[in-house]
């Protein structure tokens, strides 16, 4: 049990991390667009995410209410850019992974502590563990990085005429999804590190 402190942590800082990768794939702030029109974005600011985008309007709302209106990315539009598409995808890949690099884990550490002494085979689940750990944060890191280039560099998109919104933002900052994808990233990383150190002691009696 002694030899698998790092494993147990890799699990917790798996969890936390896992649970970050799905907290900022359901979010809408990747990008924060700050426009110069409030015609319809009355509030100036509009949220940009992977699967939609949204903005608080007052038109056709009562006096002193607010309606927040979101449009949904639907299906493949060429004028949506690549790195939005590729990050759903992504995204979707690091739940998965993220998923069964937990329960590889709880496997192995289940072995562990209840005295199931078969090296080949916790050793293994430990190895799983890690690789998936480690593509789960890659997955989540190719995204959260690609959106903030885009982001730092002030990239435009030529939304349909539908979604209200101008091509082009007078200026976008990082919203909360891409700090949150990089704790992520941080997190998967060391537990796939942590998982993939483990050492079966040489001085047990074991099952090969």
């Amino acid at each position: 049990v002694s030899t698998s402190r790092l494993q147990l942590a890799a699990f917790a800082l798996g969890t936390v991390g896992w649970i970050l990768c799905t907290i900022s794939m359901g979010l809408v702030e990747w990008r924060v667009w700050h426009v110069n029109n409030t015609t319809i974005i009355s509030s100036g600011i509009a949220w940009v995410g992977i699967w939609k985008v949204c903005f608080i309007s007052y038109l056709h709302v009562s006096p002193g209410y607010k309606e927040q209106f979101c449009h949904k990315f639907s299906g493949y539009e060429s004028s949506i850019p690549h790195e939005i598409y590729a990050a759903q995808g992504l995204l979707l890949i690091a739940m998965f992974m993220g998923l069964l690099g937990l329960t590889a884990t709880v496997f192995a550490l289940r072995n562990v502590y209840m005295g199931i002494i078969h090296k080949t085979l916790i050793t293994r689940f430990f190895l799983v563990a890690g690789f998936f750990y480690i593509l789960a944060g890659l997955c989540v890191l190719i995204p959260v990085s690609w959106n903030f280039y885009s982001v730092t560099h002030n990239q435009s998109i030529a939304f349909p005429p539908s979604y209200y919104m101008p091509s082009s933002p007078a200026a976008q900052e990082a919203g909360a999804a891409i700090p949150i994808g990089i704790v992520a990233v941080i997190l998967l990383l060391l537990s796939g590190t942590f998982s993939l150190s483990y050492r079966f002691p040489v001085t047990a009696n074991i099952i090969t």
